[in-house]
């Protein structure tokens, strides 16, 4: 539950959270965190006037977006937002869901998303008092930089709902932060799931050795960096980086071919080894990664990756598993998971609803979010009951 002298200023508006179809279940899962939150609050809050429908059975907002049989669609939301706080859950990577084009079925890609996310805004027609879109995927956000005559679509995304009225978008664990350049007057923050992961591997994994002699973090790549720095850190373990050495007379699948990978750190032999990266697409620099790691006789090796989108399907991580290559996997539930995913023996789900019922909660009253955005403290404490309790996470 979140420190109630965060919640002495009054309530932006009234919340109201809207879950796109895409994010129905994280939506479900936000609203009951704070359900439970708000009714367990001190009754005087609650009487007051100002804090008219804070206490509630139901936050989420009842929306669609229908389809005519030319795939065309509108936006609807079905009850009045006039002066509400809103917050607009979208996952544009959740491929699961489908729509009929003159009776041909089709599954949703992100733009659909997306311009789902814009007919919603548009159908709230400028009634709400503040407009917050939570979109833990960042439409486009691999398309943040312009090479030669290409689109700069994650930039002009933004500003496209910036212009509709979204005062502050937030998003998890951007490809490349850079991009909230194109709004510098609105709010823009990409949320790291470091804690969540610390937290799900330590309530899984009963018998670590947190130490330099027993643990080390590496970096996939050159711009993980960032990600693996933070979480050696505040660890206290050693770190490493691979360098891709690429083919740039070359592009094979859309992407310069590597040639060699080159490690960069101190010896990993027999040591257990966690990757960390943003994001987990075919899977085949992570395979390339866990096999070099291997070579160098590494022990057991964790992935962590904020979304595994698995881009060409399970097989090749099964794989992978049965030869000893990957221990563990573990993303988010951030995007859509499919059900298959969740059965393997090797899959380790972090769940982040309750980190983001504490933004939302937290922003509804005006508060800052900094102590939220910076667990180091949290990390801490978590990880000295871990040893405390030998390897139990209660």
């Amino acid at each position: 539950m979140p420190q109630e002298s965060l919640f002495q200023n009054l309530p932006v508006g009234t919340l109201g959270i809207i879950a796109l179809e895409s994010s129905r279940e994280m939506g479900q899962k936000v609203n009951d965190y704070i359900v439970s939150w708000r009714k367990s609050r001190s009754a005087i809050q609650s009487s007051t006037l100002a804090f008219e429908g804070y206490s509630r059975d139901n936050y989420l907002i009842e929306s669609s977006c229908p389809r005519f049989g030319s795939g065309e669609a509108k936006g609807i939301v079905k009850q009045s937002v006039r002066g509400d706080d809103i917050y607009i859950l979208v996952d544009v990577c959740n491929y699961s869901l489908t729509y009929s084009v003159c009776g041909n079925l089709n599954h949703m890609s992100p733009d659909d998303h997306y311009q789902d996310l814009k007919r919603i805004i548009s159908a709230l027609g400028g009634k709400a008092r503040r407009i917050t879109v939570i979109m833990p995927f960042l439409y486009e956000s691999r398309q943040h930089k312009r090479s030669s005559r290409e689109s700069l679509d994650c930039a002009l995304a933004l500003q496209e709902l910036t212009n509709m009225g979204v005062e502050s978008i937030i998003t998890f664990d951007a490809h490349d932060p850079r991009v909230q350049n194109a709004i510098p007057l609105k709010s823009f923050e990409t949320v790291m799931p470091t804690y969540q992961f610390i937290k799900a591997l330590l309530r899984n994994i009963p018998d670590l050795t947190i130490d330099s002699d027993h643990m080390m973090i590496v970096s996939p790549d050159e711009g993980a960096m960032s990600r693996a720095v933070y979480f050696a850190n505040v660890l206290g373990l050693d770190m490493g980086m691979f360098y891709k050495r690429r083919d740039y007379t070359r592009i094979v699948d859309g992407k310069n071919p590597i040639v060699t990978h080159e490690f960069l750190g101190s010896d990993i032999c027999g040591k257990d080894v966690v990757i960390l990266d943003d994001m987990i697409s075919s899977g085949d620099s992570i395979i390339d990664t866990t096999k070099e790691l291997k070579k160098r006789n590494a022990g057991r090796i964790f992935v962590c990756s904020t979304f595994g989108l698995f881009t060409n399907g399970l097989e090749k991580f099964d794989r992978a598993y049965e030869e000893g290559l990957i221990y563990r996997i573990i993303t988010t539930n951030l995007i859509y998971q499919p059900p298959q995913l969740l059965e393997r023996p090797y899959y380790i789900n972090a769940d982040i609803s309750k980190y983001i019922a504490l933004l939302i909660d937290t922003l509804n009253h005006d508060g800052s979010i900094s102590s939220l955005l910076s667990p180091t403290d949290r990390i801490q404490t978590i990880v000295a009951k871990y040893k405390e309790n030998n390897g139990i996470l209660l």
